[in-house]
């Protein structure tokens, strides 16, 4: 029993990859690209979401410290052919790339 569900997680990790570059045709998107460069691969993005980074409340001194509500980013979803792709952009640039098979 312990091997079929070993042997199931890791079929499912292998379905989602979180990776800093992607190739699309003969080029590759990687982390640090702008926004401009994920159009101008995938084009459109089929939708857009906001993330924000969650709160932090401590500091060097041990005052409270807020960290800007707005930081974080976009995640642009597309679906290609049998996969699906989120692009995570911070600060215009790149940070993670997500591609999974439907």
């Amino acid at each position: 029993m312990r091997i079929r569900l070993v042997v199931a997680l890791f079929a499912f990790s292998a379905a989602v990859q979180a990776s800093s570059t992607l190739r699309v045709g003969s080029q590759v998107l990687t982390a640090g690209d702008s926004r401009e460069r994920v159009v101008e691969l995938l084009g459109k993005p089929t939708s857009k979401s906001h993330t924000r980074k969650p709160h932090s409340h401590g500091s060097r001194r041990g005052g409270a410290r807020a960290v800007d509500k707005n930081q974080g980013g976009e995640q642009w979803r597309y679906r290609r052919g049998d996969h699906v792709t989120v692009v995570t952009i911070v600060d215009g640039r790149v940070s993670e790339i997500e591609d999974r098979r439907l």
